[in-house]
């Protein structure tokens, strides 16, 4: 299950998506939460699941390396369906004792089951199809209108890069603690909810080792480039926008509009 999360991964390829302007794409990814947040009905999960469906078969990413990134959220997901089934009051269907399946309950269970599948597979196509840097150059761009606050956006935008960046890798040594610990005799399927959750203590303190070396060969090896982020810093490759990017930026403008009309009509 460790290696089923897809979040901060990057999927190589040439498509369309992946060459859009990765401002566009952040953008769209903050659109799409939007709509998924304004949609009021599931015909409106159904438009903006036939554009998501469209997305990732411009994007050549396959179906299903996506949606494997479910399998680590899956009790998320589960947890939230329950208590939208039994914590809705309603016109009730069935009950147990004090447990009540209404028939509000279920609706609202499927409705937020969708939004965060949805959710999930629309956030995932942002890094799957950007590059680490380009999405770092992305949202810094973005937030240059805050440095007149006094906000240090590069300094932002790095270290929300690195935090995704790095999530494979730790998952990895986290991947590589379980196994070691477990070819010496460490149990961590056996047994009840908690004793699993005892279970993995000992992880933690080898895991979070782990992470300040990681952290700091990282830093190291910034200051051995003589790396300096922020004003005066060059780039290798300038964004520019394309016809592509605009036509993009239209119809995503187009997509939101379309979701809050159909909300408000329904």
């Amino acid at each position: 299950m460790i290696r089923d999360i897809t979040l901060g991964q990057y999927y190589p390829g040439h498509s369309c998506i992946h060459q859009l302007d990765p401002r566009i794409k952040i953008i769209g990814t903050f659109i799409y939460i939007v709509a998924l947040f304004v949609v009021s009905d599931f015909i409106g999960f159904a438009v903006a699941a036939a554009a998501l469906a469209i997305i990732i078969g411009l994007s050549r990413v396959p179906f299903r390396f996506i949606a494997k990134g479910l399998k680590p959220v899956f009790l998320i997901i589960a947890f939230t369906f329950l208590i939208n089934m039994f914590m809705t009051d309603g016109r009730t269907l069935y009950h147990i004792g004090f447990i009540r399946i209404t028939e509000e309950g279920i609706y609202n269970a499927c409705f937020m089951g969708l939004r965060l599948i949805l959710l999930i597979f629309g956030s995932s196509i942002l890094t799957l199809t950007t590059k680490p840097i380009n999405l770092t150059d992305g949202i810094e761009y973005l937030l240059n209108p805050l440095k007149k606050l006094g906000v240090p956006a590069h300094e932002l935008a790095m270290m929300m890069t690195i935090a995704l960046r790095f999530i494979p890798t730790l998952l990895e040594e986290t991947d590589k603690i379980m196994k070691a610990q477990m070819a010496r005799g460490a149990d961590f399927e056996s047994g009840n909810l908690i004793n699993r959750a005892k279970s993995l203590v000992p992880l933690l303190v080898p895991l979070f080792i782990s992470a300040f070396r990681i952290a700091q060969d990282l830093a190291m090896a910034m200051e051995a480039r003589c790396y300096r982020g922020g004003e005066h810093r060059t780039r290798l490759h300038e964004m520019k926008m394309s016809g592509c990017d605009f036509a993009a930026l239209l119809i995503l403008a187009l997509f939101l509009a379309l979701i809050i009309f159909q909300s408000r009509i329904m």
